[in-house]
């Protein structure tokens, strides 16, 4: 491992124990949207044990937690290189498995009302096509939207947006599966009906909600990144409705279309979700590069050395800095505070890149200045024999 030293003279943090104005705001912020989405996942949960048994719903629960866990290790490989807030990540989860369906579901019902007393009735084609595709994804980028508004803090660019946009839309994936499999259940019984439900959904399908929000989540994500505020924000979740309802309209209304099912699939749903694979890959190396600018402009304040830097800033870097710390007397000591020293220098890297246009003084503001006290501290852990 390379040198790890102390903060040079003049640039004195504040120490990991010290806070900085806003986070008491920010725990009850987190503390009431995730007490939201609980309620709201609890209401779900109560309708559809109501419409579909209990049995049904545990049985139904059971089969979508396989694809759910799946898209959970893919957002987490997204993710890796700055990780979320874990507050910010649960709330948006619940934000898609309950608030998000519950406004889905009020609006469904209020439309069948609607059509019911003016003596019509549904068309299913429209609400596949034109309906489910426009209030999901509103459902859905709203809570992408809300994350932007309270979060702004960690909250820096496209894969923020990536990653939030696609937890929500995992958890709605989730109840909707439940819903979708439980219905098997009610009215064909655990049979050949529910394995071919489970294959479409939970085998051939289980990231398409993902893509669609993942557009919203990009959008927002690109207003962070330029520095945009709350209207920039809002801007921007309209901007990236439009993908996100075309490519789900896209996805409901060819597969109900479309004379060879699995010709259209692999002809066209798949060469979206490669491009969309590599839209990530693209934003993700582009984080990385980020992360290196900044903190070479550490470096040369005397925070970082350069190899510091490089180990920092590149995944093998990383692999070889965790090595170091695995081979010393406290491994897991030692593992826990590089873990800790990597994932602190990567927000600095991008608390940076949001003063960069400010022209900010390095080490002059709170959120600066708290990290670096924890990169401190941590370095004192690592150096202590």
């Amino acid at each position: 491992m390379t040198d790890i030293r102390q903060a040079p003279v003049g640039l004195a943090p504040i120490g990991p124990d010290q806070h900085t104005p806003g986070h008491a705001a920010r725990a009850v912020a987190a503390a009431l949207g995730i007490a939201l989405g609980v309620v709201a996942v609890v209401v779900v949960l109560l309708y559809l044990i109501s419409a579909l048994g209990a049995a049904g719903v545990a049985i139904a629960a059971v089969a979508a937690l396989v694809p759910f866990v799946v898209v959970l290790l893919v957002i987490r490989w997204i993710d890796r290189w700055e990780p979320e807030p874990r507050p910010a990540l649960v709330f948006a989860v619940l934000w898609g498995a309950g608030v998000a369906v519950a406004l889905a579901l009020i609006f469904d019902l209020g439309v069948q009302l609607v059509v019911g007393a003016s003596g019509g009735r549904p068309d299913d084609f429209a609400q596949a096509v034109i309906q489910a595709p426009l209030v999901e994804e509103g459902a859905k980028g709203l809570g992408v939207l809300l994350l932007f508004w309270v979060n702004r803090r960690h909250f820096d660019g496209p894969v923020d947006g990536i990653v939030y946009a696609t937890s929500i839309a995992a958890g709605f994936a989730f109840t909707e599966n439940i819903l979708y499999f439980g219905r098997v259940l009610a009215e064909q019984g655990l049979g050949a009906a529910f394995v071919f439900t489970f294959v479409v959904r939970g085998v051939f399908s289980p990231f398409a909600h993902l893509l669609f929000t993942a557009c919203t989540g990009f959008a927002i994500g690109k207003a962070a990144e330029r520095g945009g505020g709350a209207a920039a924000g809002f801007g921007a979740y309209l901007l990236g409705l439009i993908p996100a309802a075309i490519l789900h309209a896209l996805w409901n209304g060819g597969l109900s279309l479309a004379r060879d099912t699995i010709g259209y699939y692999l002809g066209v749903e798949v060469p979206i979700f490669l491009g969309a694979v590599a839209v990530v890959l693209v934003v993700r190396a582009r984080e990385r590069a980020i992360t290196r600018a900044r903190l070479g402009e550490y470096a040369q304040a005397g925070w970082f050395t350069p190899q510091e830097v490089a180990l920092i800033s590149t995944p093998g870097g990383r692999r070889q800095a965790m090595r170091w710390a695995d081979a010393q007397r406290d491994p897991r000591a030692k593992r826990a505070a590089m873990d800790r020293l990597i994932r602190d220098a990567t927000r600095l890297g991008h608390a940076r890149q949001r003063l960069v246009k400010g022209r900010a003084t390095i080490g002059r503001t709170p959120d600066e200045q708290e990290l670096l006290g924890r990169i401190t501290a941590d370095r004192q852990v690592l150096t202590a024999p």
